[in-house]
């Protein structure tokens, strides 16, 4: 499930002309990139929910045939959130499924991240960032074992517990799907996954290790500075 659903205000007024995922990064939409990232480890059947100029998602990536994937679309007339999105499209998922939030960019190994999930039992598995700063993100705490024990979004710098911060990629098992309520906004973050944890469910944190990277793309200062790096990287390559 690629989340992608999101205006991207805070990119105005760049995202005046595109939704937040289609903005180019490299010559490609940010989205093309997660695409071709999750194609890597054999993902090759995408969900994608949308709202905000749909039409420029759905003319650009077609059907997926041009990377060899399959792609399907959901659009929502009322925004529904990270949670809300997913459970209008329960019946798409018979099986595990990563989440992936669209607008970000990230070179994860999924590989390690699905053994992890296998090895726990886990029914929700967050991949985690380690950041200096996490006063913007949300928050995980861990124990022993990598089981989560706490969430907190964006958390005032007196408050903060963890730099652990969900990157927004998930791998979930589909009873997840029972504590998502229908037509209804919902986030991960905010509502799915601490009610997962105050009922008991087992979730894990796979923390992301030095090679396995994410770029978050919230502002424009952001976006200059993913840029310049991938003009280095094309660079040097």
């Amino acid at each position: 499930m690629l989340l992608a659903a999101g205006e991207g205000t805070r990119l105005r007024p760049l995202t005046n002309q595109m939704p937040k995922s289609m903005v180019p990064l490299a010559g490609k939409p940010v989205l093309e990139h997660n695409i071709e990232w999750l194609r890597r480890f054999g993902v090759d059947e995408f969900m994608i929910n949308l709202y905000y100029m749909p039409d420029a998602v759905r003319d650009y990536l077609g059907n997926g045939r041009q990377w060899d994937v399959s792609i399907h679309y959901s659009v929502e007339k009322n925004l529904l959130g990270t949670a809300g999105g997913l459970k209008k499209v329960e019946s798409f998922f018979d099986g595990p499924f990563f989440v992936w939030y669209g607008d970000n960019l990230s070179t994860i190994d999924l590989n390690k991240l699905a053994a992890f999930h296998r090895e726990k039992a886990s029914q929700a598995t967050v991949a985690l960032f380690y950041r200096e700063d996490p006063t913007a993100s949300g928050i995980v705490g861990l124990d022993q074992n990598k089981r989560i024990t706490r969430f907190l979004e964006k958390p005032a710098a007196d408050q903060v517990f963890s730099n652990w911060v969900s990157a927004g990629i998930f791998l979930l098992e589909t009873p997840v799907f029972d504590y998502i309520l229908p037509d209804t906004n919902s986030d991960f973050g905010h509502d799915v996954l601490p009610d997962m944890l105050a009922k008991g469910v087992p979730m894990f944190g796979y923390e992301m290790a030095g090679d396995e990277q994410l770029y978050w793309i919230d502002t424009p200062s952001d976006l200059q500075r993913i840029q310049e790096l991938f003009m280095r990287r094309h660079h040097t390559t």
